[in-house]
């Protein structure tokens, strides 16, 4: 048995809901009358999908009517069809009371045996959406239905949000509260915008703050109950269980709160990369800018920034990675448009795990923030997947279980007609000597590896892809750079063209293929490179700036020709012109960008934000501007257009904190 909240309904009314022999479900309506027996209404019969635990556990009407979405005992997510028009009911009455009487004083208030002796004038409904197994096999524990979404919370440590797509349930997000907190029981929201995680860690009960990431209470009461309620005002606070045939009760007042919050964090932990997805321009505020940080607290945040208020404001956390994250990368975000910006982002880091969402962010005046921010998540990838699912695993030795991403870039130019579907294509550096390609398929949330190399033989750094068109046509090329102090040039264009009609082929699923070997390798450091960037030139050439380990700066010029004709097919690099510059900062250089052909900008460790003049005779130093983020991690770049014509470039730096500079 379980109530079902269900909008529309007299206060005297409730939605019941009962699970019987065989799967099936009967939705009955429960009318409270002062002074005579509840009067009781059948209104539909549902039917459970088999497994070995048959039973609802939670359940919910949603707010637009029509459709039933509960949760069962195998950790399934249902969505039934519940029409309560009026012919309808007035049907259901008769068969529950068996006639059209209303029921009396004299009938003692009892609910007829021809209630379920004529249930099957009613039809036995099946789910017409089921997510199989999304909780895992210790059941669902609560739905609920907030601003839209559907929220399932479930005893696997996650708690989901969900939206209707037609008549199908689809996942948009999962969320992770604190370590530990596996049996998650349900979901609070409060007036003042915080939601609130109700659970049970190891033996105490816990209410934890997504805004604020930690326990505001915490119950010592052996943990795990099933049967426990709790209440909250601003003035106190009860929860009460049963245990052991007892109803123990904890009540507690509020306390004065003696801590204040200056300044609020964005990570736990230092931020190791940043990008920029665009600004949002709000009525009646100032343009905000919008950015992805990534930690090595294992989260992402989608932030505002304003540079009036000089005020960071977390808009969504991203908490799907066991381990760090050290690499970002946006896929072609579109620019502002009349519903905001829309950009696929992808994230990466240890534990060999990537991890892509679907980013779409667009003005709120209502809100605090004045922006609004959805996340999808689209699709996921580990390169140690298909061990987890051997059997005996503990028996076996895992390969290389440290593997990280070290950095990610979009391969641009890949969704175009010459493809026969629209993948996505990305490459990334890795901590085992590898450069691997992805494949990315939006609409079926499908992320394939499909090529790789272990040419660098070490610990690859840093990778940057761009396409050439030429008058021999497009060519997709690759950049990547290791811990020696090479950076290697790669023509991936048949390895995408290959990859990508393999996948049309085997609908998603293929061995990766070769990636080859170099066009060019250049020795532009004396040990490792932490920061690449190549720009194209207005004469199409492309300049190649790379700052390194031991603080020096390597800036190359490289002419692509594209052979034509079965004969001459291939293409060529030629390295027209290099310049150095060692000992450009005290300490890594940790983020460059090529701002125009004559203009570079490098930051380092050293708290130095150094301008360059890119001339004949080499490099030479226009200024210096000191930055206040301690080891410097990364450095994202971007213009933009003033009055007049003119063009202002901002960055922004990451490290043990976040910094804007113009």
């Amino acid at each position: 048995l379980g109530w079902a909240p269900r909008p529309g309904l007299p206060p005297s009314a409730a939605a019941l809901l009962a699970s019987g022999p065989d799967g099936e479900m009967l939705w009955l309506e429960v009318f409270h009358r002062p002074g005579q027996a509840p009067c009781v209404r059948l209104m539909g019969r549902y039917l459970l999908p088999p497994c070995r635990q048959r039973w609802h556990t939670c359940a919910a009407f949603l707010p637009q009517g029509g459709l039933l979405v509960c949760g069962d005992r195998r950790g399934s997510l249902l969505l039934f069809p519940c029409s309560s028009s009026p012919g309808r009911a007035a049907e259901s009455t008769g068969i529950a009371r068996g006639g059209t009487n209303p029921v009396g004083e004299d009938s003692g208030g009892e609910l007829e045996p021809s209630c379920f002796l004529h249930k099957g004038a009613l039809p036995l409904e099946a789910p017409v959406s089921v997510l199989f197994g999304l909780h895992g096999k210790m059941g669902v524990t609560s739905v609920a239905c907030h601003g839209g979404y559907v929220y399932s919370t479930g005893r696997d440590g996650v708690y989901r949000q969900l939206h209707l797509q037609g008549q199908q349930l689809e996942v948009l997000r999962k969320h992770k509260p604190c370590k530990g907190l596996q049996w998650i029981e349900q979901l609070r929201f409060t007036p003042d915008g915080d939601l609130l995680v109700l659970g049970f860690h190891a033996d105490n009960f816990v209410v934890w703050s997504s805004r604020t990431g930690e326990n505001l209470h915490c119950v010592p009461c052996g943990g795990g109950h099933r049967s426990w309620s709790y209440w909250s005002s601003p003035s106190a606070e009860a929860f009460a269980f049963v245990k052991c045939g007892d109803v123990m009760l904890y009540h507690r007042e509020a306390e004065p709160c003696e801590q204040q919050v200056l300044l609020a964090s964005l990570h736990g932990r230092e931020i190791a990369c940043v990008r920029r997805l665009g600004a949002v321009a709000v009525p009646g505020h100032p343009t905000l800018n919008i950015f992805v940080t990534g930690s090595e607290d294992t989260t992402a945040c989608v932030l505002a920034l304003s540079e009036h208020s000089r005020a960071a404001m977390p808009l969504a956390r991203l908490s799907d990675h066991i381990s760090s994250v050290r690499a970002l990368a946006l896929a072609t975000p579109a620019g502002p448009g009349d519903e905001g910006l829309s950009a696929l982002l992808f994230s990466a880091g240890g534990r060999a795990q990537i991890e892509c969402y679907r980013l779409l962010c667009a003005a709120d005046p209502a809100s605090k923030s004045t922006v609004a921010c959805q996340v999808i998540h689209v699709a996921s990838h580990r390169l140690d997947e298909h061990w987890e699912r051997k059997k005996n695993r503990h028996k076996l030795v895992k390969m290389d279980p440290e593997t990280r991403y070290m950095s990610l870039s979009v391969v641009p130019g890949t969704s175009t007609e010459q493809l026969p579907t629209p993948w996505k294509f990305l490459a990334a550096a890795c901590s085992d000597g590898s450069v691997r390609v992805f494949g990315l398929l939006e609409a079926a949330r499908k992320l394939v590896l499909v090529a790789e190399s272990f040419h660098h033989q070490r610990c690859v750094l840093k990778v940057e892809a761009f396409l050439h068109a030429g008058a021999g046509g497009e060519r997709h090329l690759l950049c990547s750079a290791a811990t020696d102090g090479s950076v290697a040039f790669w023509d991936i264009t048949s390895p995408i063209m290959d990859a990508a009609d393999a996948l049309h082929r085997a609908e998603g699923e293929m061995q990766p293929l070769a990636l080859g070997t170099p066009l060019v390798t250049v020795m532009a450091h004396s040990c490792g490179v932490n920061s690449l960037h190549v720009q194209e030139t207005p004469e199409g050439r492309y300049l190649v700036a790379s700052g390194s380990d031991d603080g020096s700066i390597h800036v190359c010029l490289l002419e692509v020709a594209v052979g034509r004709g079965e004969a001459a097919a291939g293409t060529c690099l030629r390295v027209l012109e290099r310049v150095a510059r060692p000992c450009a900062h005290a300490a890594h250089v940790t983020g460059i960008r090529v701002l125009r052909p004559d203009l570079l900008l490098s930051a380092s460790v050293d708290q130095r934000l150094m301008l360059w003049h890119r001339g004949l005779g080499g490099l030479d130093a226009l200024s210096t501007t000191f930055f206040h983020v301690p080891d410097l991690a990364e450095l994202d770049c971007w213009e933009v257009g003033e009055a007049g014509g003119a063009l202002q470039y901002y960055c922004v730096l990451c490290g043990q904190g976040l910094e804007m500079l113009r």
